[in-house]
């Protein structure tokens, strides 16, 4: 579990497999790129500093919309990553800091892929 190589194996047939990782490779920006360009859910199990990279997070929520709810808070006021976030799943804008929330392209990109995010809209 702690060697990077075979977790890297690992982690390149299942992104699930990053979850058995040793912490220091849960910190490994290539591990966790790995498994995120898989599934974007991967972030999950990514070491905290990694959820605030804006460009790993962003390549977790192109595959994955719902990644956002994992990422670093000044992340979710990255117009850009959220836009991204919505487009490919409107949800993803209830994990959106709330200037975003309100924001009428973030919200329009958000319905055009789910009309049920309008519910996460701000008033």
């Amino acid at each position: 579990k702690a060697d990077r190589e075979l977790v890297l194996e690992a982690v390149r047939k299942d992104w699930q497999a990053l979850q058995w990782a040793a912490r220091p490779l849960m910190a490994d920006r290539e591990v966790v790129l790995e498994a995120v360009r898989q599934n974007g859910h991967a972030l999950s199990f990514a070491a905290d500093p990694l959820k605030a990279d804006r460009e790993l997070v962003l390549e977790a929520v192109r595959k994955d919309g719902h990644a956002l709810s994992y990422a670093a808070d000044p992340l979710k006021a990255d117009r850009e990553l959220v836009l991204e976030a919505v487009r490919q799943n409107g949800h993803a804008l209830s994990f959106a800091a709330d200037p975003l929330k309100a924001d009428r392209e973030v919200v329009l990109e958000a319905v055009r892929q789910n009309g049920h995010a309008l519910s996460f809209a701000a008033d």
